[in-house]
């Protein structure tokens, strides 16, 4: 992601998000992600529009208004919020974050919108770390279990010692995360998340195992 330091006055801007009259200004965007409803039941879906307040999500199921929605974006991490009302193919939802983390979304969104207009580089890798707990167990689609060792991990994905080898693109669970195989090694395989999480800590209480 970019640092906090993003130098606005290099963008352009018509295309940055801000505050106007209290309400945050949308702009066009293609992010691909998950999202989870109320009742716990997951979709991929595609944001279309988003500012720091609120965002027009494309979805298979649109939920119904007023209800609770938790969605993890590509590039944008772990987002929450309420489904504001239906629109055509999915809902508009608004988006309960803090000032700083208003502001962070404002700098990434910039991003996303003028990235190829202005050739701006691609995002910089996810620093790999050992994480504090290295045991866990993967899940395939079809029920079958595994336990498994974490290797390192990182926002975005994680690298597994693991006794059976899943094809490549495999969609897998990872403690409670979704995540599909991308590589193959000699002793496990790497594995990329679903949706890049926000923050390290996040990922590594997720891959808590449930009792």
């Amino acid at each position: 992601m970019l640092s906090d330091d993003l130098d606005s006055a290099r963008i352009p801007s018509p295309s940055q998000p801000r505050a106007q009259e209290g309400r945050f200004q949308r702009v066009k965007v293609s992010i691909l992600g998950r999202y989870m409803l109320a009742d716990r039941r997951e979709f991929p879906c595609q944001v279309l529009e988003m500012s720091p307040g609120d965002a027009v999500v494309i979805a298979p199921v649109p939920g119904i208004e007023g209800e609770r929605i938790i969605a993890y974006l590509d590039h944008m991490g772990r987002i929450e919020g309420t489904i504001l009302k239906q629109v055509d193919g999915g809902f508009l939802m608004d988006i309960a974050a803090t000032a700083r983390k208003r502001d962070k979304m404002a700098a990434q969104l910039t991003w996303l919108a003028n990235k190829d207009v202005l050739n701006l580089p691609e995002d910089r890798r996810h620093e790999r770390v050992v994480p504090d707990l290295r045991h866990s167990t993967v899940v395939l689609d079809d029920g079958r279990r595994y336990n498994c060792k974490i290797i390192d991990i990182s926002l975005s994905g994680a690298a597994i010692e693991l006794d059976v080898r899943p094809a490549m693109g495999t969609p897998i669970t990872l403690g409670r995360m979704r995540a599909r195989v991308v590589r193959h090694f000699q002793n496990g395989v790497a594995v990329e998340f679903a949706a890049a999480q926000e923050m390290l800590n996040v990922v590594q209480q997720n891959l808590r195992v449930m009792n």
